[in-house]
């Protein structure tokens, strides 16, 4: 969305009741702020890329927002049932491509349940992490459009 602001996102993109908007401003260097809903989140890159390292870079932080978001189905999903949520993690790897473009090439990620989570709720807890809102993105992507404001 860099490079357009919120009154050219609105006119120019379907009308909808569920539209989130933020904007993301350049601090120094390679850092930037994204102010969401009133907080604020930060990027940058990592020295070895002509960076501070100060923060998570924006590839990172794609991987995390899939790994959270099937944390969070996880945790509703045991939520649900009666069962502890203490103890669930996603461990979370990505690789990034050789070739051109620049782009994730894969992501894994394995969610470890809380001790003693009953073998027969095993299934269903994949079945429902495997269709958290971002990963169901990822397999149906948006209509993207980047635009230069005039």
């Amino acid at each position: 969305m860099t490079g357009t602001t919120s009154q050219t996102l609105a006119t120019n993109q379907p009308q909808s009741t569920d539209v989130q908007r933020f904007e993301v401003t350049h601090i120094d260097g390679d850092a930037y702020t994204v102010d969401i809903r009133g907080h604020r989140l930060q990027v940058d890159q990592p020295i070895e890329a002509g960076g501070t390292d100060t923060a998570p870079t924006p590839t990172e932080l794609f991987a995390a927002s899939l790994a959270t978001c099937v944390a969070f189905y996880a945790g509703r999903y045991l939520h649900r049932h009666g069962l502890p949520q203490t103890g669930l993690r996603v461990r979370t790897e990505f690789a990034m491509a050789t070739d051109r473009p620049a782009r994730v090439a894969s992501v894994r990620l394995v969610v470890v349940p809380p001790p003693g989570l009953p073998e027969q709720r095993r299934a269903a807890l994949l079945a429902v992490v495997s269709r958290c809102t971002v990963h169901n993105t990822l397999h149906q992507p948006p209509e993207t459009d980047i635009k230069l404001e005039p």
